[in-house]
């Protein structure tokens, strides 16, 4: 049921970093989850990632990477990828599919450019590669509560800007109970990645991607911008664009064949 998905850890540094593993494929996928990291690792979420990835189980031999435990001030989506790769060496695995979701996107971007080796084929979902007025004005309001812990007022953007209306509306009715219990202890981790968010540039290296290319979003994104996906294409030689027409940043979760066209890419 649950795909024997085991919890690990390993060192980088003077911290850790928390990873899930499952599935019984032999090619490694290694998914970079988004700024919802900043909010809680993996850790203890092994049986829900493994249910949610599910469709990967199959082919693959899944693992989800949080970022390390311990983040310093000006830790940046390149500081990030540089120790995705020392995670991954230190796991065994010496080239993996990568699935960037968000700021997930953003990291295996620069994990394709500097480190090349490490990437067989890359995904990059729903992300953008470099500041625009949306990304500014969204995830500056979201560090504005961060910095006012104000979780409340966090947790209900981030449901209104991701959905579309017809999802939104479900999760209205649940918004008293799910921000009371989904609050994090410290919104210090968050802030620090949600700075690294609308910090990240990097356009003008996506040319030198070379690694087949999956870019994956919706066309009405209110967290990431309009065209962030389309513009991530044009710039990576021989990609290919996946865009779905009235959804956005939260097309990953509304898209009914959102995996499968990951699937279909990675195994043609």
């Amino acid at each position: 049921m649950f795909y024997g998905a085991k919890k690990g850890q390993v060192k980088i540094g003077t911290t850790e970093m928390d990873y899930v593993t499952f599935g019984k494929g032999a090619q490694p996928l290694v998914i970079i989850p988004g700024l919802s990291d900043g909010l809680r690792t993996v850790k203890g979420a092994r049986f829900t990632i493994a249910r949610m990835f599910r469709d990967f189980a199959k082919d693959f031999k899944v693992y989800v990477f949080s970022r390390k435990n311990t983040l310093s001030e000006g830790y940046s989506t390149r500081d990030m990828a540089d120790d995705l790769k020392t995670a991954m060496i230190k796991t065994g695995i010496s080239q993996a599919d990568i699935l960037g979701v968000s700021q997930g996107g953003m990291i295996g971007q620069h994990l394709a450019v500097d480190h090349p080796e490490m990437v067989r084929r890359l995904v990059l979902a729903v992300s953008v590669s470099r500041p625009n007025q949306t990304l500014d004005q969204t995830i500056g309001r979201w560090i504005d509560c961060a910095e006012r812990d104000d979780y409340q007022s966090f947790f209900i953007d981030s449901i209104e800007k991701t959905y579309t209306e017809e999802k939104a509306k479900k999760y209205r009715p649940l918004y008293p109970i799910l921000t009371r219990i989904g609050k994090p202890k410290s919104l210090e981790r968050f802030k620090i990645q949600a700075t690294a968010c609308i910090e990240h540039n990097a356009y003008d290296s996506l040319q030198f991607i070379t690694q087949p290319t999956l870019v994956i979003g919706g066309d009405t994104d209110h967290v990431v911008g309009k065209g962030s996906s389309e513009e991530m294409a044009e710039r990576i030689k021989e990609s290919k664009l996946v865009l779905y027409e009235g959804l956005g940043h939260g097309a990953f979760d509304e898209a009914n064949d959102f995996n499968e066209q990951i699937l279909s890419f990675l195994n043609r």
